[in-house]
């Protein structure tokens, strides 16, 4: 039995869950929490912005595969957190807000003007999996552990706890806390009767496919996934949220989104979907490139929330549980089984080589303003192979995504919230996870970049050293086409453009970062370069070609990102947004999409 305050109990709460690292903007609520948690060694990250807070913490997440602690100031800081909660709704982050509040006795109170007061619950309640509030000391231990079992069961997500100043002055005289195994279900096996059916699919399978989904990277799976693609022996379709590649796995591995792609998929019997929840930008894993043989196929889903399965499509042999531990329970199982790649490999990276290099041919060379896929062919040519991508914006960042020259093992992009701005705070979240020595890039466009360039200087306090690659256009480059796409090449643009004069690399350099400002193609390696070896978060603007980010023709990938729609509306106010379907045997693939 030990005697302890309220913030001693609440991180000795987190630290059992091997939390290390708290975000949040210092309040005097948590001046105290704050003090004690630096004092234990762990780390405190404020941003400038509680938005950006919780952008930050998902970078985090997704290098780390923990769960992430958000603490809130009571009123305009719990207000500001909201988007950051829907951001992590959408993008299945497992966290715990603890949101400040002023004392409990505020909410009864009549037709007073109560001072940064609001009934804070109501604004969270379509988004948090849990809301919990300690109106009593004595409910602390069990509604933190709840808020954590929520977090962590099934899709993972937020939760809210507040925490009223009335009871932050408790004290606690209690037992240890208890390890997370001992309050909730931390490991979680697939059946032994649906693994051997998975089994004796992928054994008798003639062209099985391995679908895989974020969700394999951001648990940190990388090499028991790719233990488990060996022995399988197949090809491996990414989904729309994935752009990194299992290690060894390059020669295999094809964006659903592509033409390639859409031919495993359309000629794949069995499938195996980890880590996706088989959602709109996969077809629903039953359209488009799916049509053909869908009534054939047969799929095998590992998924830990029992309550999606067939929700999207009929299922054959549902894998309940963890992916952390059904995917090495199912490289076990499949020991005695024995595969050989198909004949049609070599045939499939033609297509997705040759895609790539058609795309890099038109791409000039020398032209002024560059050409933003120039840009992305300068820019990340020179980048070290363990480089971490993080990915942010609209046009821009479907040429960088159609030119990558190195093959990333960790990347990242708001994949299905579809936000933009989120790539500076996200970019310096993954970089404290990674530590200085591997690097992250951030590769946007000017208008993401803006939303929260103030984070340059918390990169700067954090010694980040973080790399930001800008394509400066000045303007909102899709929205700009957009207006095109609706009222003709000649429309006026309102509000789509801004001033020639806004200077990314002076602004980064004021902030105590290294800036490079960049005219020509032939320095963009040369500053890139620079920008590495500075050792500092660093900022490199380059100018590119307006038009070339403001005509929807002319974006790789931009017909497979409107097929994500399907036939259920159009996009971006676009006339006729959803396209055709595909001609049979097409495969499914209407361009040589990037798999943006």
């Amino acid at each position: 039995m030990t005697n302890q305050t309220m913030h001693e109990r609440l991180l000795d709460l987190i630290q059992a869950e091997d939390i290390d690292t708290l975000f949040g903007i210092p309040d005097p609520s948590f001046f105290a929490m704050f003090i004690e948690a630096e004092r234990r060694g762990m780390e405190i990250v404020s941003p400038h912005h509680e938005q950006a807070a919780a952008l930050t913490a998902d970078g985090y997440f997704r290098m780390t595969g923990k769960p992430v602690v958000l603490c809130m100031n009571k009123g305009p800081g719990v207000g500001n957190i909201a988007a950051g909660a829907n951001f992590f709704r959408k993008e299945n982050v497992p966290a715990v807000f603890i949101m400040a509040q002023r004392q409990r006795f505020y909410e009864q109170r009549v037709r007073r003007g109560k001072m940064q007061y609001m009934s804070q619950p109501p604004i969270f309640e379509g988004v948090m999996k849990y809301i919990g509030v300690i109106e009593y000391p004595e409910q602390t231990d069990e509604i933190i552990h709840e808020a954590f079992r929520q977090a962590m069961t099934g899709v993972p997500g937020p939760t809210y706890v507040e925490l009223p100043l009335g009871v932050m002055q408790a004290r606690f005289n209690l037992p240890p806390v208890l390890p997370p195994n001992r309050y909730r279900l931390t490991r979680q096996r697939a059946d032994d009767l649906s693994v051997q059916e998975a089994v004796t699919l992928l054994r008798d399978a003639r062209n099985p496919v391995l679908l895989l989904g974020q969700g394999v990277f951001v648990s940190r799976q990388h090499e028991a996934a790719a233990a488990l693609a060996a022995k399988l022996n197949c090809p491996i379709l990414l989904s729309n949220a994935v752009e990194a590649i299992l290690p060894g796995m390059e020669d295999r591995s094809f964006a659903y989104s592509s033409e390639a792609g859409g031919r495993i998929a359309s000629g794949s019997d069995v499938v195996l979907a980890i880590g996706t929840e088989l959602g709109e930008a996969l077809n629903y894993g039953r359209g488009h490139a799916w049509k053909q043989g869908d009534a054939a196929r047969k799929w095998i889903y590992v998924e830990r929330d029992a309550t999606a399965i067939g929700v999207n499509r009929p299922i054959d042999v549902p894998l309940v549980g963890d992916l952390k531990d059904i995917v090495p329970q199912l490289t076990e199982a499949l020991r005695g089984v024995q595969r050989t790649l198909p004949m049609a490999l070599a045939e499939w990276k033609n297509i997705r080589d040759d895609a790539k290099q058609a795309l890099t041919d038109k791409v000039p060379t020398a032209a002024q303003p560059i050409h933003t896929g120039r840009l992305a062919i300068e820019a990340t040519k020179v980048l070290p192979e363990d480089t971490i991508l993080v990915r942010d914006g609209g046009a821009a960042s479907m040429w960088f995504s159609a030119l990558l020259q190195w093959v990333p093992r960790d990347a990242m992009w708001s994949s299905n919230w579809g936000a933009i701005g989120n790539g500076l705070p996200m970019a310096l979240g993954a970089q404290l996870a990674a530590g200085p020595n591997r690097r992250v890039a951030l590769l946007t466009g000017d208008s993401a970049f803006l939303f929260h360039i103030s984070e340059l200087e918390t990169a700067v306090r954090k010694n980040a050293p973080l790399i930001c690659i800008v394509a400066v256009d000045h303007a909102w480059g899709i929205e700009a086409a957009s207006y095109k796409a609706n009222f003709g090449d000649n429309t006026p643009t309102p509000e789509a453009r801004w001033g020639n004069e806004v200077r990314l690399d002076k602004t980064a350099i004021s902030f105590g970062a290294h800036g490079e400002y960049v005219e020509r193609a032939e320095d963009i390696g040369p500053a890139v370069e620079r920008a590495l070896a500075s050792g500092k978060p660093a900022v490199i603007h380059v100018e590119v070609d307006k038009a070339g980010n403001s005509t929807f023709a002319g974006i790789p990938g931009f017909l497979e990102f409107r097929n994500w729609f399907g036939e259920e509306g159009d996009f971006l106010g676009v006339p006729g947004a959803a396209p055709a379907p595909p001609k049979e045997g097409s495969g499914g693939s209407t361009e040589n999409s990037s798999g943006y």
